[in-house]
């Protein structure tokens, strides 16, 4: 299988219970919910992303084989840290790469996994959670949008832009998930401070669910 990939870079994870953390990003191109184009957001099944996951980037590619898709991937973390993947396994904490779009589970298959584990990588998927998980993955983070049906429900993390209007969103519907965390996310645009305030709202009401913030966006990552 061959993939394309929007973007691979070097940054700090902005988000969830792996928040601060060092890691590659590799942005797959494409989505399910949305074509990615404005033109066509008042139709799509998700209307909020804000993320630019269409075709390829001057630091992205389209990749033959996993074990480039893996190559590249290292390259990065080479460039940010100095050293390969295998030689940055500190205090048992393993490179990081986070699998993301656009919606990675579209490409992201089994023989990609293997390969950035041969190339020394914990391989960790932030997904909408509409199309099967391969297996191998270390870490799994779904963020369900109205609108669709969960094919993943069980993971580490599930990680909720809130508030979505639509009632199948709503907090409470997926709690018996099976997930370690539970974050709300606020949703990003012009009612960002409102929407903050409701999260803290609904977390300090229902403490099962934690406060995630873009840290990245606060503090000038990309």
């Amino acid at each position: 299988m061959s993939y394309t990939v929007k973007e691979i870079f070097y940054t700090l994870q902005g988000e969830g219970a792996n928040a601060g953390r060092a890691a590659v990003f590799c942005r797959f191109a494409g989505c399910n919910l949305w074509t990615g184009r404005e033109a066509d957001r008042h139709r799509a099944v998700c209307r909020f992303c804000d993320t630019d996951f269409v075709g390829v980037g001057p630091d992205g590619g389209r990749f033959a084989s996993a074990e480039a898709l893996a190559d590249a991937v290292a390259e990065r973390w080479a460039a940010g840290t100095g050293q390969l993947p295998d030689a940055a396994w500190t205090g048992g904490v393993a490179p990081l790469v986070v699998c993301t779009g656009g919606e990675p589970l579209l490409q992201l298959d089994e023989a990609a996994v293997d390969a950035l584990h041969a190339a020394g990588f914990e391989v960790a998927v932030e997904t909408n959670g509409t199309q099967p998980a391969p297996a191998g993955l270390d870490w799994i983070c779904v963020s369900p949008k109205a609108g669709t049906t969960l094919a993943v429900t069980a993971g580490d993390e599930l990680k909720l832009v809130y508030p979505q209007r639509e009632a199948e969103a709503q907090p409470k519907h997926f709690e018996r998930l099976s997930f370690r965390h539970f974050f709300l996310q606020p949703m990003d645009g012009p009612d960002l401070a409102e929407n903050t305030r409701a999260a803290i709202a609904y977390c300090l009401a229902h403490p099962r669910w934690r406060l995630s913030v873009q840290t990245h966006k606060v503090v000038g990552l990309r």
